[in-house]
């Protein structure tokens, strides 16, 4: 069985999943693929250590600065998923990079593969995903939609904490 609690942000309500013991799940509530990765029994546990430690890291995170900790994950996926969320979680607060240099890092994997997986995180904002960018610097896709992931950039890169009209929950 999985447990789940929320948390209410910026840019809406975000479903944490955990086993009871790491994080599996943290999603805005409209995002793509929401819970696919849930087993289909949950229960929900607010007063979860995982969860409350999650709390904080968004707390943080929200208040525009570098967490400086990652809360225990466990990453349920393919083993080039995870390899592709290993190089996510090494992006830098305030940077980003292009999924050709992930692709490249990971010893010449497709850019397109990469993307695939990029797009099926299951633990977003701590899995980075946001900070990943096309070559020549447009955003491209985002599973909780690219005005989050302007918002998201805006907010590490100079510290912006104005929400956008349309995001206001």
């Amino acid at each position: 069985m999985d447990y789940i609690s929320h948390y209410n942000s910026p840019l809406g309500r975000i479903t944490m999943g955990s086993d009871g013991e790491a994080l599996i799940s943290l999603w805005f509530d409209d995002q793509k693929y929401f819970g696919a990765n849930l087993e289909k029994e949950q229960r929900q546990q607010d007063d979860l250590p995982i969860f409350e430690l999650t709390r904080k890291w968004l707390d943080s995170y929200f208040s525009g600065k570098d967490p400086q900790f990652t809360p225990p994950l466990l990453m349920r996926a393919s083993d080039f998923r995870k390899q592709v969320w290993q190089q996510l979680l090494n992006i830098p607060f305030g940077q980003t990079t292009t999924y050709g240099e992930i692709a490249k890092s990971l010893g010449g994997s497709s850019a397109i593969a990469v993307g695939g997986a990029i797009g099926h995180n299951p633990i977003s904002l701590i899995i980075p995903c946001h900070r990943v960018i096309a070559s020549n610097g447009d955003l491209r896709g985002y599973a909780g939609g690219l005005d989050r992931k302007r918002w998201l950039l805006e907010m590490e890169q100079k510290g912006k904490t104005t929400i956008p009209q349309n995001q206001r929950k």
